[in-house]
């Protein structure tokens, strides 16, 4: 019986194993769904399939450094409780590490490597034997490489113990790790949704001045223009990262602190990516 990939997904969303396991225990069980979940619970992920499906709204976001590229990892539990865990901080610290030394930057490839500290089980099969410890489904969400090259200077920002990463990546150079990481501060503070106005994507842009003019209806004709630029500034001063006003010092935006960084430096610096991650965004 040929096994489909509809039947994989399902599996895989019934039991949060890998998709290259469920593919094997499919065909094992000839595409009988319920053969297939025995045969995964027989090779150890009993106790695992079984709370797999429970929602998970709680958990933390760890990353690492050290490999070529910095990971951020997602990981879900049920409760906080379980996430405070000492076993899901040390499960979830493995993960990073993993990720960022062997370059992983998939959730199901990474699930389907072997664990560098017990190579006779999958980081699929450590997860289970996690959930097992602790009683709770747990789930890997998302992972993101951050590759670290001569060019680029990565900063990290950790805030509430894990429930907010914040990640800078500055074009221009190795060494300024300080500065990315005072900027992921503000990210993680301030949570802008773009890095500049020209990265607004033009639906965006277009709704916005809609809203605008509905404002400022009535206005002479002459006027309208000035005022909804003016608008539309305020817009980008709230929802850009390079317009905001820096946390630590209002006086200066963020392109401005980065502009005074470069000039100490002698030498071009910009911030070329940054991400915001949210336990459950």
């Amino acid at each position: 019986m040929k096994v489909t990939a509809d039947a994989i997904k399902q599996l895989r969303d019934r039991t949060g194993v890998s998709m290259g396991k469920c593919k094997e225990a499919l065909e094992e069980a000839e595409g009988h769904m319920e053969n297939a979940i025995d045969l995964l619970r027989k090779s150890g992920m009993a106790s695992a399939v079984k709370k797999e499906g429970r929602e998970t709204h709680e958990g933390l976001i760890g990353f690492s450094d050290k490999g070529n590229a910095v990971a951020i990892v997602e990981v879900n539990s049920e409760t906080d409780f379980v996430a405070q865990n000492q076993k899901f901080k040390q499960f979830l610290k493995d993960l990073c590490d993993e990720a960022s030394l062997l370059g992983i930057s998939s959730v199901e490839q990474l699930l389907a490597t072997p664990f560098s500290k017990d190579p006779s089980i999958t980081i699929d099969q450590y997860r289970a034997l996690t959930m097992q410890s602790l009683g709770e489904n747990i789930l890997v969400k998302r992972i993101l490489l951050l590759p670290k090259t001569k060019d680029v200077s990565v900063g990290l920002y950790s805030h509430m113990g894990g429930k907010i990463v914040a990640a800078a990546v500055i074009s221009g150079g190795a060494g300024f790790e300080s500065l990315a990481r005072e900027i992921s501060m503000h990210i993680a503070a301030e949570s802008p949704e773009f890095l500049s106005p020209e990265q607004v994507p033009a639906d965006v842009k277009s709704r916005e001045e809609e809203v605008a003019k509905g404002q400022i209806q009535g206005k002479p004709e002459n006027m309208i223009a000035k005022i909804v630029e003016g608008k539309m500034k305020a817009f980008y001063d709230q929802v850009c990262l390079v317009c905001q006003k820096f946390i630590k010092d209002n006086a200066l935006t963020v392109a401005q602190v980065v502009e005074q960084e470069a000039k100490k430096a002698g030498k071009p610096l910009g911030i070329e990516s940054f991400i915001r991650w949210k336990i459950g965004g």
